[in-house]
């Protein structure tokens, strides 16, 4: 068995893992060119402009309410939407323990919002989940 499975239930149950989340994504949007910018909202956990195009994120970490608190993530991302255009996208960014529970919102509806779905894994591979 990998070390990485052998670690993700104790590095996703840290706390602080929310930070582990962002930081993991942080990374992967710059190594795609992104560039993390200042928040517009000072309570987004990550915002990023590449090519003309902006990125807003919210970001959750491994709790013990993992359905809930996707749902408030929908919640504040919706609350974001505020600039009209194609321009903007969002994203939801989990660990792995949440993402059945970030997927429960269907992709048709998902793509409708541009909301995008990132996995955060153990080991800090970020995988998109669709839009």
């Amino acid at each position: 068995m990998a070390i990485g499975a052998l670690l993700a239930p104790v590095l996703e149950a840290w706390p602080g893992d929310e930070d582990r989340v962002v930081d993991a994504f942080r990374t992967w949007l710059t190594d795609a060119g992104w560039t993390v910018v200042p928040p517009t909202d000072p309570y987004t956990d990550l915002e990023a402009e590449r090519d003309g195009e902006r990125i807003i994120a919210e970001a959750k970490g491994h709790t013990s309410q993992p359905g809930i608190d996707a749902d408030i993530a929908y919640g504040q991302l919706l609350r974001r939407m505020t600039a009209p255009g194609v321009s903007v996208r969002y994203a939801l960014v989990v660990p792995s323990s949440a993402l059945s529970h970030a997927l429960r919102v269907p992709e048709h509806v998902r793509a409708r919002l541009g909301i995008a779905v990132y996995e955060v894994t153990a080991d800090g591979t970020v995988t998109s989940h669709g839009t």
